[in-house]
Order: structure tokens, then C-alpha cells, then sequence
């Protein structure tokens, strides 16, 4: 029996290259909301976590508003948003040896359905954890559990990819093995039972 049932991925930086519209946009929205412009290198922690508690860390005061207005901003940069190389084949080859694909990813739903369904893997996944579906994020556990919840599946028979410390987090939290997504991760040193440089290398490290 193959040791893994269930692939989880999470979406930016893993799945879909979006570092870009996510930094800029961000510059954007602090920049209207408080005057400041933030360097871009200062910005790369909201990479990974939720919109709102990457505002709450910079100290924004009106949230709702400036999230609004985020959204907006990311729109601009749509046409940047890519499958990472190599991550279509991926898909298919593990939904041909019978792994089920899931989600878990720090967007709500309607920001994951934005960008997400135009880019044709949508239908790969039969389960998708947003940061709408739990009261606590990532790097806690908290989506893990509501996964296996949803799929009544033991911790032992998912594995889970990511490109960052807060993906690497919420696995070791649940108890579950963790891949790290090298050609999304700017750190190579984040605690991961796998490092995988490119997407294919899941197929010939990991005992699926």
C-alpha cells in the first residue's frame, strides 16, 4: 500500500508563482492607506499567511478597508500569476496512481476562486482548506485538522508541500510529514521531511 493517500498543497508559492502580485500590490495598498512606501524586501513575510494578519503586522488600522483595496491592487497583476513549471504534469501524474489532491491555503475562498480557477487545475483537487474554513491560520495546525476532518484521514497517510516556514509549522503541528517546495521557497534551511527542488522530484524521492 502506497504510504500516502493524500497530496496537500498549498497555493501561493507551491502551485501558482504569485510572490510578485502579492509584493507589489502590497507596497501599493500601504502606500495609499498610510502614505508610507515600504521596500519591497520588507514586505516578503506576508508571503504564506492571511491578508488580514499580515495588515495586523504592519499595524494597519483599518483592515477591512485596506483589504478592499488590496484586492483591487492585485488585480493589476493578474496576468502574472502562473503555474509553476512542471506542476501540471505533477497533477496528473499522481491523479493516475490514484493519489486524491487537496488544499490548504491562507487565501479565503472568494480570493482563491479569483485567481485560481482560470489557470486549469481546479479540477485536480476534491479537497480545499481556506483560511475561511478555520477561526486559526497557519503556521497552527488548525487547517491540518480541519483536512482531515473533511476526509476523515489519518495524519500518517498525508503529506503535505509548501514553500514556507508557516506550511512547515502547521504540518509539524498536526503531526503530519512536510515537503518543502524548493522552487518556490527563498529558505532552504525551513524543517521539512523532504526538500524537493523541482515538482517532478516528488515522484522520485517520495515513496507515494
Amino acid at each position: 500500500m502506497a504510504k500516502y493517500s493524500q497530496i496537500v498543497f498549498d497555493v501561493d508559492g507551491t502551485l501558482i508563482d504569485t510572490e510578485y502580485a502579492i509584493i507589489y500590490s502590497l507596497q501599493e495598498t500601504i502606500l495609499t492607506v498610510t502614505g508610507k512606501k515600504v521596500p519591497l524586501v520588507e514586505l516578503t513575510f506576508a508571503l504564506g499567511i492571511t491578508g488580514e494578519d499580515a495588515l495586523k503586522r504592519l499595524d494597519i488600522g483599518d483592515i477591512p478597508t485596506a483589504m478592499d483595496i488590496w484586492v483591487k491592487n492585485m488585480r493589476k497583476y493578474t496576468d502574472t500569476m502562473v503555474v509553476f513549471k512542471g506542476i501540471k504534469e505533477l497533477l496528473g501524474r499522481l491523479s493516475e496512481q490514484g493519489c486524491e489532491l487537496g488544499i490548504i491555503t491562507s487565501r479565503t475562498r472568494k480570493e482563491f476562486g479569483d485567481d485560481f480557477d482560470r489557470l486549469g487545475i481546479r479540477h485536480f483537487f476534491k479537497t480545499i482548506v481556506c483560511a475561511d474554513d478555520t477561526t486559526e491560520h497557519k503556521p497552527t495546525p488548525a487547517p491540518l485538522y480541519k483536512y482531515m476532518e473533511l476526509t476523515d484521514i489519518d495524519s500518517s497517510r498525508i503529506l503535505y508541500i509548501g514553500d514556507s516556514e508557516y506550511d512547515s509549522g502547521c504540518a509539524e503541528g498536526a503531526g503530519v510529514d512536510f515537503a518543502l517546495a524548493g522552487w518556490g521557497s527563498h529558505n532552504k534551511e525551513i524543517r521539512a521531511k523532504y526538500y524537493l527542488e523541482a515538482p517532478d522530484d516528488l515522484l522520485s524521492t517520495i515513496d507515494l
